[in-house]
């Protein structure tokens, strides 16, 4: 899904800021899913594997299909590919883009599972008292 990028920043400044929108979607989603979790006695696994789907469909999902168009879908003419190019915000840098916004899924989520972990084991270090 695209979401307004007109306000972000082109190259390496405008990749930063998607890794970061994406890693604070990634570390709210697994704060969800840990929640919910924790009450249906799921694993890790099921919390980590649907934060990053949905965090990817959220956040990724808009730029990974236009880089997927571009490198893959037959251009017939070069009118349309001028009309594609300009519905995508910075097109010369949408690869850096992508790997920033999967970046920050990662790296949200695993910020999300160590914050829920240091708060398991300062629950449980009460409970020993």
């Amino acid at each position: 899904m695209h979401y307004n990028q007109d306000w972000m920043g082109y190259g390496f400044v405008g990749g930063l800021e998607a890794g970061v929108i994406s890693a604070l979607a990634g570390l709210l989603l697994f704060v969800v899913f840990h929640w919910a979790g924790r009450r249906n006695g799921w694993s890790f696994a099921p919390q980590v594997g649907w934060s990053l789907l949905l965090a990817t469909l959220l956040t990724a999902s808009g730029d990974l299909s236009d880089l997927f168009y571009f490198n893959y879908a037959p251009l017939q003419s070069v009118p349309l590919l001028k009309l594609k190019l300009a519905q995508v915000h910075d097109p010369d840098s949408i690869g850096l883009r992508v790997v920033c916004e999967l970046l920050g899924i990662a790296l949200g989520i695993y910020l999300g599972w160590v914050l829920c972990n240091v708060s398991r084991n300062r629950d449980s270090s009460n409970l020993d008292k």
